[in-house]
Order: structure tokens, then sequence, then C-alpha cells
């Protein structure tokens, strides 16, 4: 009988599990080794992504484990990528691991290649704050003379 009364003094698990399954103030969310994702992944927080991923991935800051993969384009502020991304990355800053495969473009303002990462794709210099956008002004011609030679 003390089982049975014991039993109502247990509302504990509910807690770890709304906390394991996403609180709204947990600062990451981890894709662990054995999750596969078919189609696009989008965190308003940092993610940890040690799974596989088909498909666009948008989140605050990514830290890609070396076993994973990632086949679809990443946006991030900051990208941490230590396994294979075959698609495009746009991000802020991006470090390129030793361990790292990129095939794709890649679009950064702050960039790190470590000796061994690969990179297969064009690198594009992003420039930093909303100016990036703009284009540069068109040259304009503010006074056109014949220049003599000689006297």
């Amino acid at each position: 009988m003390p089982d049975s009364e014991s039993a109502p003094s247990q509302p504990a698990p509910p807690v770890p599990a709304k906390m394991a399954t996403g609180a709204r103030h947990t600062t990451f969310s981890i894709l662990g080794s054995d999750v596969v994702v078919t189609g696009n992944v989008a965190a308003s927080v940092d993610l940890h992504v040690d799974g596989k991923i088909d498909g666009d991935l948008k989140c605050a800051n990514l830290v890609q484990g070396e076993a994973s993969e990632i086949k679809g384009a990443v946006t991030a502020e900051t990208a941490k990528i230590a396994g294979l991304v075959d698609g495009s990355i746009e991000a802020k800053t991006l470090i390129v691991h030793p361990t790292a495969r990129i095939t794709g473009d890649v679009i950064y303002e702050n960039i790190t290649i470590e000796n061994g990462g690969k990179v297969d794709g064009k690198l594009s210099h992003r420039r930093h704050g909303a100016g990036a956008a703009k284009a540069p002004p068109p040259l304009e011609v503010v006074e056109n003379r014949s220049a003599s030679v000689g006297n």
C-alpha cells in the first residue's frame, strides 16, 4: 500500500520530459548521430548536428560533428563545419575544421579554413552590415576634358 500512496506525489517525470523535448528556455538543440532528417530544418536557437540532414538548414549557430552529413543549403550566423556539406553555406563566421568536406558555394564575412579542410566551390566575401546588399553607386562622368599633349 505505501506504493499506491506515493504514486500521486510523482509529478516530477513530466518536467524533465518537457525540457528534453525543447522547452522555451533551451539555448540549443541536438540532432544525434542516429537521427536522419529528410526535409528542411529551421531552428531559432543554436544547433549541434551529428546526424544526417537531407534538406536545407537554417539556425542561429551551427556546430557540425565529424560523422554528420548535410545535403542542402546551410544558413547560420556562425557555422563550425567538421563533416560533409553538399550544398551552399551562408554564414557570418565560418570555421572549416580539418575533417570538413564542403561541396558548394560559400558566402561569408569571416572565414577560417583549418589545415586539411576541403572546400570545392566558390568563396564569396560578404561585407559586414546592411550595406552588404547594396551595390556600389555607378560611376559618373564629372568632367570630360581632352588633355592636350605638349606645349
